[in-house]
C-alpha cells in the first residue's frame, strides 16, 4: 500500500499529474478540488494517496488533505461507486454540499454529477448517512473547496492550448464531449484569453454542477 506521496510536482494535466519521488515519476489520478489546491510545476507536494489493483491496471489517487481521502475511500464502499465516479463527485462537488446533499436527501442536485443517476444518487444518500456521521463531517467547516471556491488563481501559470487540456480533463472526469466543449467555451469567453486550464476548469464545473 502506497499511503503517501513526497516529491516534485512534474506534470499537472487534469485530472492526472505526476510526483518525482526519488527518481521516480508515479502517476496520480486527483480530484479538481485537489488541483486547485496544488503548487506549479517544479515545487514539491505532499499528498495522501490511495492505492487500486486491478487484473489489468494499478492505478494511484492523490489527495490534497486526509479528509477527501476519507470520503474517497468511504464513497467507493458505496454500491455502484467506482474510484472513477468518486474522483468525478468530488470534483464537481465540495465536502460540505455533498453532506447537505446527503442530509436533505437533495438527489436533484447529485444527479448534475456525470455518472449519477436517480438510483445512485438515492443510494448514496441512503449509505452515506451514518457514514458521514462517522467521519465527523456532518458539521465539519473543513475542506470547503469546491469548484466554486478555491485559492487565488493567478498563481497558477497558464499553459499552452488550456482550453483543450480543460476540455480533456472534462471527458476524463466523464462529461460528454459536447457538454464539455460548450462549458469551456463559455468559461474562455468569460474569463479571457489569458485564463489557466485549472481556472477554466473551475468556472465550468460550476456553471454545469451549481
Amino acid at each position: 500500500m502506497i499511503g503517501r506521496l513526497k516529491g516534485e510536482l512534474l506534470e499537472k494535466l487534469p485530472p492526472q499529474l505526476v510526483i518525482d519521488v526519488n527518481g521516480v515519476g508515479y502517476e496520480v489520478e486527483a480530484s479538481m478540488n485537489t488541483f486547485y489546491r496544488l503548487p506549479e510545476t517544479g515545487k514539491q507536494v505532499t499528498l495522501f494517496t490511495h492505492f487500486v489493483v486491478r487484473e489489468d491496471a494499478q492505478l494511484l489517487y492523490g489527495f490534497y488533505d486526509r479528509e477527501e481521502r476519507s470520503l474517497f475511500r468511504t464513497l467507493i464502499k458505496a454500491n455502484g461507486v467506482g474510484p472513477k465516479l468518486a474522483i468525478t463527485i468530488l470534483s464537481g462537488i465540495s465536502t460540505s454540499e455533498f453532506v447537505r446533499c446527503v442530509n436533505d436527501g437533495d438527489t436533484a442536485s447529485l444527479v448534475k454529477l456525470p455518472g449519477v443517476g436517480k438510483k445512485t444518487a438515492e443510494r448514496l444518500i441512503v449509505e452515506m448517512k451514518d457514514k458521514i456521521k462517522a467521519l465527523g463531517l456532518e458539521s465539519s467547516d473543513e475542506f470547503q473547496l469546491s469548484a466554486a471556491d478555491g485559492p487565488d488563481m493567478a498563481s497558477f501559470e497558464p499553459v499552452s492550448d488550456s482550453r483543450a487540456e480543460a476540455e480533456s480533463a472534462l471527458v476524463a472526469l466523464g462529461y460528454k464531449p459536447v457538454q464539455a466543449t460548450k462549458s469551456i467555451e463559455q468559461a474562455h469567453k468569460s474569463l479571457g484569453a489569458g485564463a489557466s486550464c485549472e481556472e477554466l476548469i473551475r468556472v465550468a464545473l460550476r456553471s454545469m454542477v451549481g
